[in-house]
């Protein structure tokens, strides 16, 4: 499955290499100056993602499976609906904590000890994250270790035991990670510019000192009986077997797993706020400048046209506006650009930069402007074309392994896509006009609703306090 990957980006590239190949040799036979490969025509070229099969068993797990035979290895992930957005006031970080004793705290069979030994003697690999809105639990192996690995993979998801001992290292360990917190700026900064910009909602409540300090292993527990349970979880298994092998193993350790409950509770949608400025003190040479508003989410078809405004904007590297305005044009900033999150429901775009702490109103200024512009200008049909195909052509990459094929679909699934995502997403990205671009622009980035976050030393707060007024103090909470 492999080769067959890297035959069809091998197709994507090797006629385009030609072609410059046979049109650069011709030039110079004939002493003409070589064409720019942007100019350069040909006949387009057809990507069809290939696709996982789908199997839905009596229990109410869903399995994405996709057989690649090229290597006696396997892959299976399993999905949970779960995330920190579900964690109670005042005790934040209990999503993550779970994640990790599942872990390490073994099973009913299994002391979390044995289940590194385990590990370590076929050399498999077993991690569990928890994020914002999902969880995954991932097991590498050997096929010929399915078995081994499929028992331990299954008594983690169904039986943790959560040992007490194991529970204490972790929250040591993870009240440590937030004492350095205050030490990464750039960590700081994006930690606390979402507290802000997610404010009143669980997506801006983060894991301090005191919430970590407060879970015990009872809130584990009924944490793990809440979103643990069949038709919560979706399973992707790619590898070295058949559609008819791996559901047969997923039935064997999964099938009589029967429990069935519905947890309904479902986080809200962060609400869109005034405009306004917030500044966090530290003492550092540099400042970091994030400017966000909300934006479309996945499942809305602003979503596509948005997509190609923030690669303009700043996302498409060195060519995108911020870059070429702020970073090369005029040496402002060591790092500097946008990013696009996208959620199911909502998504977030935000313009950035790292400068130094004299620059900080200038860059900010510079920011705002090349924002507006997208607001008020409409794009050239160069530019645009530039960005759809460079967003095409990165898409194509993202199905290298099986595990990058079977796992995109499934998330497909689990973030209730329409079918046809993955087989419509080039089309409709190509399909972008310029009108549309400032559509969104006009719609999302309204500078009324732009939350912006500094953090710097005293000096750049008086500097921005004296340049944009309207500037409110924070503080961290770690």
């Amino acid at each position: 499955m492999y080769n067959l990957i890297s035959c069809l980006i091998l197709m994507f590239l090797l006629p385009l290499y030609l072609l410059y190949g046979t049109i650069a040799y011709a030039a110079e036979r004939a002493h003409l100056p070589l064409p720019k490969p942007d100019d350069l025509k040909y006949r387009p070229i057809h990507f069809a993602p290939p696709r996982a099969e789908r199997v839905l068993l009596n229990n109410g797990i869903i399995l994405y499976i996709f057989e690649d035979n090229e290597l006696p290895l396997l892959n299976i992930s399993a999905v949970i609906r779960t995330g920190s957005n579900y964690d109670p006031m005042g005790k934040e970080g209990l999503t993550e904590l779970t994640g990790t004793v599942m872990r390490t705290g073994g099973t009913s069979a299994l002391t979390g000890d044995a289940v590194d030994e385990a590990l370590d003697f076929f050399a498999g690999s077993l991690h569990i994250s928890m994020n914002r809105d999902s969880g995954l639990i991932n097991l590498s192996i050997l096929k010929k270790d399915l078995d081994e690995g499929l028992n331990i993979f299954s008594q983690i998801i169904t039986k943790p035991a959560f040992e007490e001992n194991k529970l204490k290292v972790a929250k040591n360990l993870l009240i440590e990670e937030l004492r350095r917190i205050a030490d990464d700026p750039k960590k700081l900064a994006f930690r606390e510019f979402k507290r802000v910009l997610y404010q009143n909602n669980p997506a801006g409540r983060f894991p301090s000192t005191t919430s970590v300090t407060n879970i015990r292993r009872d809130d584990l527990i009924e944490f793990h009986g809440r979103f643990f349970y069949p038709e919560n979880i979706m399973i992707s298994i790619t590898g070295d077997i058949s559609k008819e092998e791996a559901v047969a193993k997923i039935k064997q350790y999964l099938g009589s797993w029967n429990e069935s409950r519905k947890y309904n509770v479902v986080p809200p949608i962060p609400a869109k706020q005034k405009g306004r400025i917030y500044f966090l003190t530290k003492n550092t040479p540099q400042s970091i400048i994030i400017c966000a508003n909300f934006a479309p989410g996945k499942n809305d078809q602003d979503t596509y046209p948005f997509e190609v405004l923030d690669f303009i904007v700043g996302s498409g590297g060195f060519k995108s506006r911020i870059f070429q305005e702020i970073r090369n044009n005029r040496g402002l900033a060591y790092s500097t650009g946008s990013f696009y999150t996208k959620r199911s429901e909502y998504g977030v775009f935000g313009a950035y930069a790292i400068t130094e702490s004299d620059s900080t109103a200038k860059v900010l200024s510079l920011l705002r402007s090349i924002v507006e512009d997208a607001r008020i200008k409409s794009v050239d049909k160069k530019e645009l074309a530039w960005a759809t195909k460079s967003i095409n052509n990165n898409f194509i990459f993202s199905f290298q392994s099986a595990d990058q094929i079977a796992r995109q679909q499934l998330m497909i699934e689990y973030d209730k896509l329409p079918p046809d995502y993955l087989a419509t997403y080039r089309d409709k990205i190509t399909k972008v006009q310029p009108e549309e671009l400032k559509r969104v622009a006009m719609k999302y980035l309204s500078p009324d609703e732009t939350v912006t976050f500094i953090l710097g030393n005293e000096s750049t707060y008086n500097q921005v306090l004296t340049t944009f007024g309207n500037v409110s103090r924070i503080e961290d909470q770690l």
